[in-house]
């Protein structure tokens, strides 16, 4: 009956044994997307999910051009194309404020990116994702909890034991066993099949906190009648500077993302270089803002419509290594969070599309020795796309934990547009890797003298726990 507990198995009952060309822990971003490109190439492609789609999740809902290039190369349809559900909202670039003046910096033309982002809720966007790998031939097992990893007798990961869950959310007390030469932990923040394996979140690597909730924007608020919306529905708009209702500024910095329903995903998010950081009433604190609000965009705590939720971002490769005899790490379970910005969908998109290409070419390696010679290429292609800008972006992270620091860099920056339009292009990791103007050579020189952060190595913490926060894509 729905609802009642169900008793746990006897410890005797044997696990079912299946198995998989791959197996992959999660399907949020990461995990869909490598599965939509296995299945593709005709593996046989296993994901074990939790939850159920369509089921909620703690985002900015913001897709920057790095991940729409992603939603491309997948071929799924969004810009008014055959097929595109009118799902999207189009974003023309960011609008940044603080206190009383505000910059639009839209996205710049490149070689390698579009020149535009997109929104949606990761409620649809997931379940969207899921099902195109479906489509492709995956099957996305929903409602198996992977509780940790299967090894052979050297110490290889070679599957995936995982508990199933009732429609209640409770434990069924059944479990099952996936075997598979090739493992992909996408499993987001939690990383179970990373901890599982003994991969640990560094505490030498910078994290944030987030929170959101949406709100119906327009709405006169106790007879304020906020100002026409103008072209806002077109910006991904970033407050800098956080007010509270009577002016006083806040710790943080804040979003608004415009959705194509109506409503805009308001949050904010503080880094833990902050001195406040893990000492604030993150919720509370999203209430006060929203107080000012209500002027411009006719959004106040009245007119939220649903709950405050919160998440950890674990930034800059916080866990490692990224591959272990049998198995990697992508997205989230990697830390592939930007400590510019927030943003992880990108990332974690790109580096399933990587893994999924090595996991193809390691299937055909014939031997587990030949497949972790081409799998043990992943941390280092990791790193040499992202480990300087990461390097950079934690650099950044520890500067503008000073207030001090943040508050003088706002007032460059905010007084110079051209330099603030320049910093964002840097900041939302789209410059060209070839060619481009003088930011993207600029770019490339400084990241070049840049040490890049390391994708090997363990954890200098074996800590495993996780502040609860959000993803606070841009």
């Amino acid at each position: 009956m729905t609802g009642t507990p169900t008793s746990p198995a006897p410890a005797s009952t044997p696990a079912v044994v299946r198995r998989a060309d791959v197996l992959i822990s999660g399907c949020g971003p990461a995990g869909a997307t490598a599965a939509a490109h296995l299945a593709a190439a005709g593996l046989d492609v296993v994901v074990l999910e939790k939850t159920a789609h369509p089921r909620e999740k703690v985002c900015g809902d913001g897709l920057t051009p790095q991940a729409v290039r992603e939603l491309q190369l997948l071929g799924v349809p969004h810009r008014g194309e055959p097929g595109d559900d009118g799902g999207w909202r189009v974003i023309r670039g960011l609008r940044l404020r603080a206190g009383e003046r505000s910059v639009d910096v839209p996205w710049a033309p490149t070689q390698t990116w579009p020149d535009y982002a997109l929104t949606r809720t990761r409620r649809d966007f997931d379940a969207l994702l899921a099902d195109l790998a479906r489509t492709r031939g995956a099957e996305v097992r929903e409602r198996h909890a992977v509780t940790g990893v299967v090894r052979d007798e050297a110490g290889r990961v070679v599957g995936l034991d995982a508990e199933l869950i009732a429609p209640n959310g409770r434990k069924t007390g059944e479990t099952v066993t996936w075997h598979a030469p090739i493992v992909l932990s996408c499993d987001g923040v939690s990383a179970r099949a990373a901890v599982s394996a003994g991969l640990h979140r560094r505490e030498d690597r910078p994290m944030g906190v987030a929170v959101r909730a949406y709100y119906t924007a327009g709405a006169a608020v106790d007879g304020a009648i906020p100002a026409p919306p103008g072209d806002r529905g077109e910006w991904m708009e970033s407050w800098l500077r956080l007010p509270d209702a009577e002016g006083n500024p806040l710790p943080g910095y804040g979003w608004l993302f415009p959705l194509a329903d109506g409503t805009v995903n308001v949050g904010l998010g503080i880094l833990d270089t902050s001195p406040q950081f893990g000492k604030l009433d993150y919720r509370g604190l999203l209430k006060s803002w929203t107080g000012a609000l209500t002027a411009d965009w006719g959004i106040a705590e009245q007119t939220r419509t649903s709950r405050i939720l919160g998440a950890a971002l674990p930034m800059a490769f916080n866990r490692t290594p990224q591959h272990v005899p049998g198995m990697l790490l992508v997205g989230d379970a990697a830390g592939m969070v930007s400590p510019f910005n927030g943003e992880g969908i990108g990332f974690a998109m790109e580096a399933a599309r990587l893994a999924a290409d090595l996991a193809v070419q390691a299937h055909a390696a014939g031997t587990d020795g030949a497949a972790d010679a081409i799998l043990s290429r992943y941390p280092v292609i990791t790193q040499h796309l992202w480990g300087r800008h990461f390097a950079l972006g934690a650099r950044f992270a520890r500067l503008i934990g000073d207030p001090r620091v943040m508050k003088a860099a706002l007032g460059a920056g905010m007084a110079a547009p051209p330099l603030l339009r320049a910093a964002v292009k840097v900041m939302g990791n789209t410059v060209d890797a070839r060619g481009g103007d003088a930011v993207d050579r600029a770019v490339r020189v400084l990241e070049a003298l840049t040490p890049a952060l390391t994708t090997a190595g363990g954890a200098r913490s074996t800590s495993s726990t996780s502040t609860p926060c959000a993803d606070w894509s841009r």
